[in-house]
């Protein structure tokens, strides 16, 4: 959570100063635009020290300082794959030597935690848009259509750049952020090539197509597979099936 803004000193000592006055903790906060549980505190801190001034806190001060947090903060805003690495040495040429331990410590109280990347289908912005328009379309569907829809699709277990696990900065429900995700595509040198269809009552078939998939194939792969998975799923009368709109689909 967010430290909150500390009162100024003036706006203390008029808290005192209106307390003496005989005005209640609600009247002085309504005066003031201060909440009332912050008033109440700076008045018994006062009756009990006799002084408003920030008294000395216990533990270690902070290795680092606002303005610090505040870079590292951006940096990793900015670029969510930054490294710890990377922040300590840029703090260390600040002046300020911290630990990985640290940076994520100081991180983490701003709300930014350390998570892997998730992976999702590299879309162009007519893409994003066509999906969200679909999506839009069907919102208020009832589920009983779903349960009525025989979805299949094609991957190839490839990922697009490094092939490893990366973790990036980022707040919670941010998942999905286009910065906070790698990005997957199903062309190029890949390992292995997969077709399955699944619907609300379970996975179909699941198939390895061996050779370049085309037109052709699909309609084979469809031809030996889709009804053999509807009827073992057993799909309603009427059931839809649903693809997307890859040429080879098309």
């Amino acid at each position: 959570m967010a430290k909150t803004r500390e009162l100024s000193k003036d706006t203390r000592n008029k808290i005192v100063d209106l307390h003496q006055a005989g005005k209640t903790e609600s009247a002085i906060g309504k005066q003031l635009g201060v909440k009332k549980s912050t008033v109440g505190a700076i008045i018994r801190k006062w009756k009990t020290f006799k002084t408003t001034d920030n008294l000395p806190r216990s533990g270690a001060p902070r290795k680092i300082s606002p303005r610090g947090v505040k870079m590292i903060t951006r940096m990793v805003s900015k670029n969510p794959r930054t490294a710890r690495g990377d922040l300590v040495n840029d703090l260390q040429r600040a002046g300020t030597k911290v630990t990985k331990a640290t940076i994520s410590n100081t991180l983490r109280r701003q709300g930014l935690k350390s998570c892997s990347a998730r992976r999702v289908p590299l879309l162009k912005p007519v893409h994003v848009q066509a999906r969200l328009k679909f999506a839009r379309e069907h919102l208020n569907a009832p589920e009983e259509d779903w349960e009525n829809v025989m979805w299949s699709d094609e991957t190839k277990i490839e990922l697009f750049g490094k092939n490893s696990t990366r973790r990036v900065w980022r707040r919670k429900n941010a998942e999905l952020h286009p910065k906070n995700t790698i990005p997957t595509v199903k062309h190029g040198s890949g390992n292995i090539m997969l077709w399955g269809c699944f619907s609300a009552k379970g996975p179909g078939r699941l198939i390895h197509v061996k050779e370049r998939m085309n037109g052709a194939m699909y309609r084979q792969i469809l031809s030996e597979n889709l009804l053999p998975s509807a009827r073992a799923l057993k799909m309603k009368r009427g059931w839809v099936f649903h693809h997307d709109n890859d040429p080879k689909h098309t």
